[in-house]
Protein backbone atom coordinates (compact mmCIF):
# COMPACT_ATOMS: atom_id res chain seq x y z
CA UNK A 1 0.00 0.00 0.00
CA UNK A 2 0.97 3.80 -1.04
CA UNK A 3 0.67 5.65 2.05
CA UNK A 4 1.06 10.09 0.99
CA UNK A 5 -0.04 13.21 2.75
CA UNK A 6 -2.19 14.75 0.33
CA UNK A 7 -3.12 17.78 -0.20
CA UNK A 8 -6.57 18.39 -2.05
CA UNK A 9 -5.45 20.73 -5.20
CA UNK A 10 -6.51 21.84 -8.70
CA UNK A 11 -6.82 20.50 -11.67
CA UNK A 12 -3.73 21.20 -13.58
CA UNK A 13 -5.71 22.58 -16.97
CA UNK A 14 -5.68 26.65 -16.27
CA UNK A 15 -9.14 26.76 -18.21
CA UNK A 16 -11.15 24.11 -16.07
CA UNK A 17 -13.33 26.27 -13.13
CA UNK A 18 -11.73 25.55 -10.10
CA UNK A 19 -14.29 23.92 -7.55
CA UNK A 20 -15.98 25.47 -4.79
CA UNK A 21 -14.70 24.59 -1.25
CA UNK A 22 -16.54 27.65 0.42
CA UNK A 23 -20.17 28.59 -0.55
CA UNK A 24 -21.89 30.57 1.88
CA UNK A 25 -24.93 32.34 1.20
CA UNK A 26 -27.05 34.83 3.52
CA UNK A 27 -25.03 33.48 6.76
CA UNK A 28 -26.69 35.22 9.62
CA UNK A 29 -25.62 34.30 13.81
CA UNK A 30 -27.38 35.55 16.73
CA UNK A 31 -26.64 35.06 20.13
CA UNK A 32 -28.93 35.70 22.83
CA UNK A 33 -28.83 37.83 26.46
CA UNK A 34 -32.04 37.01 28.09
CA UNK A 35 -34.97 38.51 25.60
CA UNK A 36 -31.81 41.19 23.87
CA UNK A 37 -30.77 39.83 20.34
CA UNK A 38 -27.23 40.13 19.25
CA UNK A 39 -26.51 39.49 15.44
CA UNK A 40 -23.19 39.03 15.05
CA UNK A 41 -23.25 37.91 11.58
CA UNK A 42 -25.96 39.60 9.09
CA UNK A 43 -26.41 37.73 5.44
CA UNK A 44 -22.82 36.98 4.97
CA UNK A 45 -22.09 35.68 1.38
CA UNK A 46 -18.88 33.89 0.12
CA UNK A 47 -17.58 31.84 -2.20
CA UNK A 48 -13.76 30.54 -1.96
CA UNK A 49 -12.59 28.01 -4.75
CA UNK A 50 -10.11 25.37 -4.41
CA UNK A 51 -6.49 26.90 -3.91
CA UNK A 52 -7.28 30.36 -2.75
CA UNK A 53 -5.41 31.80 0.24
CA UNK A 54 -8.21 34.10 1.52
CA UNK A 55 -7.27 36.11 4.76
CA UNK A 56 -10.88 37.45 6.47
CA UNK A 57 -9.79 40.64 8.40
CA UNK A 58 -11.64 43.16 10.62
CA UNK A 59 -11.64 45.09 13.91
CA UNK A 60 -12.85 43.24 17.53
CA UNK A 61 -16.43 42.20 16.90
CA UNK A 62 -16.94 42.76 13.54
CA UNK A 63 -18.06 39.48 12.83
CA UNK A 64 -14.68 37.48 11.13
CA UNK A 65 -14.02 34.66 14.30
CA UNK A 66 -17.91 34.30 14.57
CA UNK A 67 -17.57 33.15 10.70
CA UNK A 68 -14.37 31.28 11.47
CA UNK A 69 -16.55 29.37 13.73
CA UNK A 70 -19.05 28.66 11.11
CA UNK A 71 -16.34 27.63 8.55
CA UNK A 72 -14.98 25.48 10.82
CA UNK A 73 -18.02 23.85 11.73
CA UNK A 74 -17.41 24.96 15.48
CA UNK A 75 -20.96 26.50 15.41
CA UNK A 76 -23.99 26.42 13.51
CA UNK A 77 -25.86 29.71 12.06
CA UNK A 78 -29.19 30.81 12.78
CA UNK A 79 -30.09 30.74 8.87
CA UNK A 80 -27.87 30.81 5.70
CA UNK A 81 -26.97 28.28 3.93
CA UNK A 82 -22.65 26.85 4.28
CA UNK A 83 -21.75 23.94 1.60
CA UNK A 84 -18.23 22.94 2.31
CA UNK A 85 -17.34 20.42 -0.53
CA UNK A 86 -21.12 20.96 -1.88
CA UNK A 87 -21.84 19.30 1.72
CA UNK A 88 -24.53 21.04 3.35
CA UNK A 89 -23.18 21.30 6.66
CA UNK A 90 -25.20 23.95 7.94
CA UNK A 91 -27.98 21.16 8.11
CA UNK A 92 -26.02 18.94 10.10
CA UNK A 93 -26.04 17.65 13.76
CA UNK A 94 -23.18 17.63 16.16
CA UNK A 95 -22.36 14.23 15.62
CA UNK A 96 -22.06 14.66 11.88
CA UNK A 97 -20.30 17.92 12.08
CA UNK A 98 -17.26 16.27 14.72
CA UNK A 99 -17.29 13.64 11.49
CA UNK A 100 -16.40 17.04 8.99
CA UNK A 101 -13.84 18.24 11.17
CA UNK A 102 -11.90 15.58 11.30
CA UNK A 103 -12.09 14.30 7.68
CA UNK A 104 -12.48 17.78 5.60
CA UNK A 105 -10.88 20.60 7.97
CA UNK A 106 -7.22 21.45 9.50
CA UNK A 107 -7.18 24.00 12.26
CA UNK A 108 -4.42 26.43 13.68
CA UNK A 109 -4.83 28.66 16.66
CA UNK A 110 -2.93 31.72 17.95
CA UNK A 111 -2.57 28.90 20.85
CA UNK A 112 -0.83 25.48 19.46
CA UNK A 113 -3.40 23.19 21.53
CA UNK A 114 -0.27 20.23 21.67
CA UNK A 115 -1.18 18.01 24.06
CA UNK A 116 2.01 18.43 26.90
CA UNK A 117 2.68 14.87 27.54
CA UNK A 118 2.98 13.37 24.18
CA UNK A 119 5.73 14.25 21.78
CA UNK A 120 5.14 15.75 18.42
CA UNK A 121 4.84 13.01 15.79
CA UNK A 122 1.81 11.99 18.99
CA UNK A 123 0.43 15.04 18.47
CA UNK A 124 0.54 14.97 14.59
CA UNK A 125 -0.89 11.38 14.58
CA UNK A 126 -3.76 12.52 16.76
CA UNK A 127 -6.12 13.22 14.01
CA UNK A 128 -5.77 9.86 12.22
CA UNK A 129 -5.88 7.96 15.48
CA UNK A 130 -9.91 9.05 15.76
CA UNK A 131 -10.26 8.73 12.24
CA UNK A 132 -9.18 4.94 13.03
CA UNK A 133 -6.14 4.73 10.83
CA UNK A 134 -3.78 1.87 11.72
CA UNK A 135 -0.72 2.26 13.34
CA UNK A 136 1.87 1.99 10.39
CA UNK A 137 0.17 4.13 8.55
CA UNK A 138 -0.60 6.75 10.95
CA UNK A 139 3.34 6.89 11.30
CA UNK A 140 4.08 6.94 8.08
CA UNK A 141 1.32 10.10 7.65
CA UNK A 142 2.57 12.18 10.45
CA UNK A 143 6.36 11.61 9.28
CA UNK A 144 5.68 13.02 6.31
CA UNK A 145 3.95 15.93 7.77
CA UNK A 146 6.58 16.69 10.41
CA UNK A 147 8.99 16.98 7.43
CA UNK A 148 6.59 19.12 5.35
CA UNK A 149 7.32 22.01 7.93
CA UNK A 150 10.82 20.89 8.71
CA UNK A 151 10.83 19.25 12.21
CA UNK A 152 10.91 15.71 11.24
CA UNK A 153 14.67 15.19 13.30
CA UNK A 154 12.38 17.02 16.69
CA UNK A 155 9.38 14.38 15.99
CA UNK A 156 10.48 12.77 19.56
CA UNK A 157 10.66 15.87 21.48
CA UNK A 158 7.58 17.07 23.46
CA UNK A 159 6.13 20.48 23.11
CA UNK A 160 8.45 21.93 27.04
CA UNK A 161 11.40 21.21 24.55
CA UNK A 162 10.17 22.80 21.68
CA UNK A 163 10.15 26.76 20.97
CA UNK A 164 6.95 28.80 20.28
CA UNK A 165 7.67 28.47 16.24
CA UNK A 166 8.23 24.89 16.38
CA UNK A 167 5.03 24.15 18.46
CA UNK A 168 3.12 26.48 15.42
CA UNK A 169 4.80 24.22 12.99
CA UNK A 170 3.47 20.81 14.62
CA UNK A 171 0.43 22.01 14.78
CA UNK A 172 0.58 22.86 11.20
CA UNK A 173 1.67 19.39 10.70
CA UNK A 174 -1.27 18.34 12.74
CA UNK A 175 -3.83 20.07 10.69
CA UNK A 176 -2.18 18.32 7.15
CA UNK A 177 -1.95 14.63 8.40
CA UNK A 178 -5.74 14.23 7.37
CA UNK A 179 -5.57 15.79 3.87
CA UNK A 180 -8.21 18.40 4.30
CA UNK A 181 -9.72 19.90 2.25
CA UNK A 182 -9.66 23.54 3.67
CA UNK A 183 -7.04 24.61 5.96
CA UNK A 184 -8.01 27.36 8.76
CA UNK A 185 -5.77 29.24 10.42
CA UNK A 186 -6.61 32.07 13.35
CA UNK A 187 -4.55 34.27 14.54
CA UNK A 188 -1.50 31.97 13.90
CA UNK A 189 0.59 34.15 14.30
CA UNK A 190 -0.63 35.98 17.41
CA UNK A 191 2.27 34.15 19.57
CA UNK A 192 5.29 34.81 18.12
CA UNK A 193 7.55 37.47 16.81
CA UNK A 194 8.13 39.16 13.76
CA UNK A 195 11.03 36.84 12.58
CA UNK A 196 9.45 33.49 13.56
CA UNK A 197 5.90 35.19 12.14
CA UNK A 198 7.52 35.21 8.65
CA UNK A 199 8.70 32.08 8.68
CA UNK A 200 5.39 30.67 9.39
CA UNK A 201 3.81 32.52 6.63
CA UNK A 202 6.17 30.99 4.49
CA UNK A 203 5.14 27.52 5.19
CA UNK A 204 1.49 28.72 4.61
CA UNK A 205 2.13 30.23 0.94
CA UNK A 206 4.32 26.97 0.15
CA UNK A 207 1.79 24.92 1.17
CA UNK A 208 -0.94 26.91 -1.13
CA UNK A 209 1.37 27.00 -3.94
CA UNK A 210 1.11 23.27 -3.69
CA UNK A 211 -3.10 23.32 -4.10
CA UNK A 212 -4.31 23.73 -0.13
CA UNK A 213 -6.94 26.20 0.18
CA UNK A 214 -6.21 28.19 3.11
CA UNK A 215 -8.43 30.63 4.92
CA UNK A 216 -6.73 33.17 7.78
CA UNK A 217 -7.74 35.41 10.43
CA UNK A 218 -5.73 37.86 10.99
CA UNK A 219 -5.78 41.64 12.08
CA UNK A 220 -2.51 42.33 11.15
CA UNK A 221 -2.50 44.17 7.45
CA UNK A 222 1.34 43.08 7.20
CA UNK A 223 0.04 39.01 7.53
CA UNK A 224 -3.17 39.86 5.56
CA UNK A 225 -0.78 40.67 2.17
CA UNK A 226 0.81 37.57 2.54
CA UNK A 227 -2.79 36.11 0.95
CA UNK A 228 -4.18 36.82 -2.73
CA UNK A 229 -7.12 38.01 -1.39
CA UNK A 230 -8.48 40.02 1.55
CA UNK A 231 -11.75 39.66 2.68
CA UNK A 232 -12.97 42.61 5.26
CA UNK A 233 -15.93 42.57 8.06
CA UNK A 234 -17.29 45.26 9.86
CA UNK A 235 -20.50 44.94 11.85
CA UNK A 236 -20.95 41.31 11.27
CA UNK A 237 -21.15 42.01 7.26
CA UNK A 238 -18.68 42.22 4.71
CA UNK A 239 -17.68 45.75 3.42
CA UNK A 240 -14.44 44.58 0.70
CA UNK A 241 -13.25 41.83 -0.64
CA UNK A 242 -9.97 42.55 -2.77
CA UNK A 243 -7.93 40.48 -4.89
CA UNK A 244 -10.49 37.79 -6.63
CA UNK A 245 -9.30 38.93 -9.94
CA UNK A 246 -5.89 38.84 -9.82
CA UNK A 247 -5.90 35.34 -8.24
CA UNK A 248 -8.28 33.89 -10.92
CA UNK A 249 -5.84 34.97 -13.61
CA UNK A 250 -2.81 32.86 -12.07
CA UNK A 251 -2.85 29.33 -13.03
CA UNK A 252 -3.53 26.34 -10.69
CA UNK A 253 -0.70 24.46 -9.19
CA UNK A 254 1.08 21.87 -11.34
CA UNK A 255 0.61 18.90 -8.14
CA UNK A 256 -1.74 18.37 -5.37
CA UNK A 257 0.49 15.37 -3.74
CA UNK A 258 3.09 15.99 -1.00
CA UNK A 259 5.38 13.14 -1.27
CA UNK A 260 8.27 12.19 1.06
CA UNK A 261 10.95 12.27 -1.79
CA UNK A 262 9.21 16.45 -2.60
CA UNK A 263 9.80 17.16 1.22
CA UNK A 264 13.38 16.25 1.17
CA UNK A 265 14.12 18.58 -1.78
CA UNK A 266 12.57 21.52 0.08
CA UNK A 267 15.12 24.50 0.73
CA UNK A 268 14.31 26.91 3.08
CA UNK A 269 15.19 28.63 6.43
CA UNK A 270 12.11 26.74 7.82
CA UNK A 271 13.09 23.29 6.91
CA UNK A 272 16.45 22.92 8.22
CA UNK A 273 16.14 21.52 11.73
CA UNK A 274 19.72 21.58 12.40
CA UNK A 275 20.10 25.73 11.58
CA UNK A 276 18.03 26.17 14.86
CA UNK A 277 16.40 28.96 13.82
CA UNK A 278 14.09 30.46 16.18
CA UNK A 279 11.36 28.93 15.42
Amino acid sequence: MQHNVQLNGMNSNRHVARPLVILVEWLTKNYYLGRTVVPALSGVNLEVRQGEFVALMGPSGSGKSTFMNLLGCLDRPTSGSYLLDGMPVSKMNANQLADIRNQKIGFVFQSFNLLSWMTALDNVELPLVYSGVSRSERLWRAQQALSIVGLKSRAHHRPVELSGGQQQRVAIARALVTSPSLFLADEPTGNLDSQTSVQIMSILQELNARGLTVVLVTHEADIARYAHRQVKFRDGRIVDDTGVQNWASTPPAKSSRVIAGEVAERRSPVSTDEKQVSL
